[in-house]
């Protein structure tokens, strides 16, 4: 088997932690640069329940061929690397032959070249349209059907989820033995089937209060590293959903993201967003948080989806070839390891949110929403995050602070046929701008209390700017 000494050590990951005698070989993210790139295998575009689908028939393009262009492109564009694939609960059930050989291929995928396979409940959105105890149901089938898939007493060490409700990530990490999960997509809002804006946008352990909320003590703590779903551009992540601005479309998932990016823009300048997008981590966030990441999740559909979707012919292979070649060129020590692993990783390190300081900055790329001329800045922690803009030079204002150290909570469980969309945390200031209260604001408009919060912190971000 060509699996490396980093997938060996992950072996030992059994349910309740990391097995002590492989402990010690499971190195930290810091100091290294990451991308994880996960593909969704499905029946139907958006399997919200096990009975219920939105969207089209997606089963012509989901099959051992479409597996295999996917695959070969990534192994020659990245020697060695590993990736996620996720089947859906009708994907795991159909007995159809090219849904058979394809699952043959991928679990032959996992054996040879050390791909993780597991689980996604509800295409993303599981809690909008089931209760929490149908999630966890799901999860714990739907996992135990990718153990026999795989064979050999098989483990997955991480879920794709979406969004995946706090008391699912719980049952997770205590109940599954489970401790990572793609459990959000930050600044989601305002697109498909599911709202989840607010919370920060690397690896964090979440509050048994929320999902999207960091948590701030060991009662509170899941032990269960929340994972963002798509990498995307900060400046584009103001923006609700989509506009039109100039006769042009702004699409707030731009970014790493297929759709958003390379299909929706073409090959040339989608790779340039895609290549701008991954410098702002790889580059200047590396040097502000000591590790990069990079994560997209690309749906095995998107192959050849424009047999059903069209994408206006353009190819989307080409520019996730384009993409990942050049980030190995640029960055050739980054690693494109599983979600599993990486998750694993940050675990060893870190141990809760304490020590959690994560810092952003990215200037427009000059391609749609990332305008040019505008910079944004971002600090997030287990207290809050907050987000600064700057516009043509002009003073930085705050465009969001989302306060985690206020009383959280998620929505109850949906009823039947009416589902729950949104699952955002905001209070204080939000980015999307979408409440009458979400403006801008200058340093100085901030409260002393919230000063304070904010000092505690950052103690020379506000300097001289009043209160």
């Amino acid at each position: 088997m060509l699996i490396c000494t980093a997938m060996l050590s992950l072996a030992g990951a059994l349910q309740g932690g990391v097995d002590p005698d492989v402990q010690a070989s499971l190195e930290p993210v810091t100091g290294h640069r990451f991308l994880t790139l996960a593909t969704v295998v499905r029946v139907d575009q958006i399997e919200v329940t096990r009975d219920l689908s939105h969207g089209p028939d997606e089963s012509a393009i989901h099959g051992p061929e479409e597996a295999r262009v996917f695959r070969e492109a990534i192994a020659e564009s990245w020697p060695g690397g590993r990736i996620t694939w996720a089947f859906s609960w009708k994907a795991l059930h159909d007995e159809r032959p090219r849904y058979r050989e394809l699952r043959r291929v991928v679990v032959d995928y996992h054996e040879r070249l050390g791909d993780e396979v597991t689980f996604i409940p509800g295409a993303y959105f599981v809690n909008m349209y089931n209760t929490r105890a149908q999630a966890n149901r799901d999860l714990h089938e739907g996992l135990g059907k990718v153990s026999e898939m795989v064979g050999d007493g098989y483990r997955p060490k991480a879920v794709i989820a979406g969004f995946l409700a706090a008391e699912n990530q719980r049952f997770l990490a205590e109940e599954e033995g489970i401790h990572v999960c793609q459990g959000t997509i930050w600044s989601q809002y305002a697109v498909d089937n599911g709202d989840g804006e607010g919370s920060i946008a690397y690896p964090y352990y979440p509050s048994r209060e929320h999902f999207c909320k960091p948590a701030r003590t060991e009662e509170s703590r899941i032990d269960c590293v929340n994972l963002d779903g798509w990498t995307i551009d900060l400046l584009c992540a103001r923006i609700p959903g989509s506009r039109m601005v100039n006769d042009e479309w702004h699409r707030s998932r731009m970014g790493v993201g297929p759709i958003e990016t390379v299909l929706w823009l073409g090959t040339s300048q989608g790779t340039e967003q895609m290549l701008h997008t991954t410098a702002a981590h790889f580059d200047r966030g590396f040097e502000l948080n000591g590790f990069g990441w990079i994560t997209c999740t690309w749906e095995l559909g998107l192959v050849e989806g424009r047999k059903i979707y069209g994408y206006q012919g353009r190819n989307g292979m080409e520019g996730l070839r384009i993409w990942l070649s050049e980030t190995r060129r640029r960055w050739p020590e980054a690693q494109l390891v599983t979600h599993g692993e990486f998750g694993l990783r940050w675990r060893e390190e870190f141990k809760d949110n304490d020590e959690l300081d994560y810092r952003f900055e990215q200037a427009g790329s000059g391609i749609r929403g990332s305008v040019a001329g505008e910079e944004v800045r971002w600090f997030m922690n287990r207290d809050f995050r907050l987000g600064l803009q700057r516009k043509d030079g002009g003073p930085e204002e705050i465009m969001d602070f989302t306060r985690y150290d206020l009383p959280a909570k998620e929505p109850a469980d949906p009823k039947p046929g009416e589902p729950t969309r949104n699952w955002s945390l905001m209070n204080r200031l939000n980015q999307k701008g979408v409440r009458p209260q979400d403006r801008p604001i200058a340093p100085s408009a901030l409260t002393a209390e919230e000063r304070r919060l904010i000092d505690a912190h950052y103690p020379e971000l506000f300097k001289g700017s009043g209160k």
